[in-house]
């Protein structure tokens, strides 16, 4: 006996002492008393009015090559030559007689005819009759009129996803969201319905809530936001770039640690010596002086309008600090021909300005003001994309925690909070909002005991955990709060087990890239050099042995 309790008991400090994950989360087993509405991004195909696919994100891939037609894609080598025939006569003349209007055009062109079918016109409507598939628009108006609670006695979490056409505005997409909900509650029954709101969606659902209030809504779950803006789509259009060598290398490493593709060890190191010898950041300052001035606000526009911003959903994303320079960059100055040709489309997007983006605090506090439900999931780990200004911002890979999270304080990708702002807080009595890897301040968010942060989940991956979590606040009867959850206000993702941990300063670092900023940010000409050599020594034992491995292939062949 006395054995069978000593190893209980050592089971019992041994579990005691191991860090506990959420794996017990079952999504399936989700359950609710009124429906819950999930509306999303961009994941939705759309379709031309005969049916076929005419746009897909994950069919852009296939563009790198070209000629997929044994993979069931098409063949790109017609589109590659007469890009090719276009643009390189274009930038010849550019470079020769500083003329770059025929580059604009025929960027504007070229591109264009990737994304011809699924460009809105120049009113910012659909002008082929694209959009959802059939079969969506068939699920929808099933789901709408149908209670699905039926012999379960409840509704579950896949029981009601509002599809819409996520290009559109999204004060328009409001309109039929709230037809959605109306058709729902007659359905039902309920008087009031929960809605999970991510990326895109929430959007549509800060569009809905300037129209029509919260009203209709018991809770709301939003993640991933991009409402307050998302430096991908914001900083981009409206010029503020700064391609950085080390943003660079953050997020190759980023997506092989997600398994997008895999790089070359040699490749990679390459890549690393360049950066930190700085070589790569000459000839980008040294393109950047030459050609900087000359071609942006060209390039802006004929990139702008010949592939995402003839979306007003996408024009959503825009800070509110970004909106005038971006209009700007796109359209030209107030009084320029493009103003006039695209003046319905601006149109729509100046008045999703005035009722939604400069009023995103206002809208947000309705909610709770309107006695619904709230709770908010901020991403981040990831790298933004390194053509952004914003890219050592701490992130999701679309958005910053700053934005996602409504007004989060953060330090940069390479830093921590200085011991100083820290010891402030807790002075304040704000210490628990610190995160315990010393990058986030939640005390500064709109909702700071109503805001959660996951460590280790970019932007296009919503796990269970999230999404009951979620389901759980929109649906419940009263305001949940961390004392409702197994889940800590900070936590970690980790994606090759799908656990989620609380997160603690020995499980934070969950970055694919070194974050010591001796490394990518040295001080000193010393601290430069020491760098560099130590880079150079790395790539050079990697390239004897790809010269080696390459050889002994070459005599294995033979």
């Amino acid at each position: 006996m006395k054995k069978v309790i000593s190893i209980l008991l050592a089971v019992v400090l041994v579990l005691s002492f191991m860090l506990p994950a959420f794996s017990w989360v079952n999504i399936d087993e989700t359950q609710s008393q009124i429906p819950v509405i999930r509306i999303s991004g961009d994941g939705e195909a759309l379709y031309d009015a005969e049916g076929n696919k005419i746009f897909h994100y994950n069919d852009l891939t296939k563009l790198f090559s070209s000629n997929n037609t044994e993979e069931g894609g098409t063949d790109n080598s017609e589109l590659y030559k007469s890009m090719a025939e276009t643009l390189l006569p274009a930038l010849a003349k550019g470079l020769a007689l500083n003329s770059w209007d025929d580059l604009y055009e025929g960027l504007e062109t070229e591109i264009g005819k990737i994304f011809a079918n699924s460009l809105l016109d120049k009113d910012g409507n659909v002008p082929n009759g694209s959009g959802l598939s059939e079969a969506r628009k068939l699920e929808m108006e099933d789901k709408r009129h149908n209670d699905r609670k039926g012999a379960k006695g409840y509704y579950s979490w896949i029981d009601y996803w509002f599809y819409y056409d996520w290009r559109l505005d999204p004060m328009e997409s409001a309109d039929l969201f709230h037809e959605y909900i109306q058709d729902l509650k007659a359905s039902t029954g309920c008087e009031k319905v929960g809605v999970t709101a991510t990326c895109l969606g929430t959007n549509v659902f800060l569009a809905y809530v300037s129209k029509y209030g919260v009203g209709d809504i018991q809770g709301v779950g939003i993640d991933g936001s991009v409402a307050g803006g998302a430096e991908i789509l914001s900083e981009v259009i409206c010029a503020k770039f700064d391609i950085a060598p080390p943003a660079l290398m953050r997020i190759l490493k980023d997506v092989e640690g997600l398994g997008m593709f895999s790089i070359d060890d040699f490749i990679m190191e390459t890549i690393d010596m360049l950066v930190q010898t700085g070589l790569l950041e000459g000839v980008i300052s040294t393109t950047e002086n030459i050609f900087y001035d000359k071609l942006v606000e060209g390039v802006t526009s004929a990139l702008a309008l010949s592939t995402f911003y003839t979306w007003p959903n996408y024009w959503a994303c825009v800070s509110p600090e970004d909106y005038e320079d971006a209009k700007y960059y796109v359209f030209g100055e107030e009084g320029s021909e493009k103003r006039k040709e695209y003046a319905g489309l601006i149109a729509k997007l100046d008045n999703y300005d005035r009722e939604v983006r400069q009023r995103i605090p206002e809208l947000l506090k309705a909610i709770k003001d309107g006695g619904a439900n709230l709770g908010i999931i901020s991403k981040y780990g990831y790298q933004i994309i390194p053509i952004c200004a914003s890219a050592d911002k701490i992130g999701d890979q679309f958005a910053s925690v700053e934005r996602s999270s409504f007004g989060a304080t953060t330090s940069s990708v390479y830093e921590t909070l200085s011991d100083d702002y820290i010891a402030k807080r807790v002075a304040e009595g704000k210490g628990k909002y610190i995160s315990p890897d010393k990058q986030i301040d939640a005390s500064t968010c709109l909702f700071p005991d109503l805001t959660w942060f996951i460590k280790g989940s970019s932007h296009s991956n919503w796990t269970t955990y999230e999404l009951k979590m979620l389901y759980d606040i929109c649906s419940s009867d009263r305001q949940l709060t961390f004392d409702d959850f197994p889940y800590s206000q900070f936590m970690v993702y980790n994606t090759e087990e799908d656990l989620l941990f609380p997160m603690t300063e020995e499980n934070c670092n969950t970055e694919f890239w070194d974050a010591d900023p001796d490394v990518y940010t040295p001080k000193t000409i010393f601290d430069k050099i020491r760098v560099a050599i130590n880079s150079f020594v790395r790539w050079f034992k990697l390239f004897i042995e790809f010269i080696q491995e390459n050889a002994n292939s070459g005599e294995v062949q033979q």
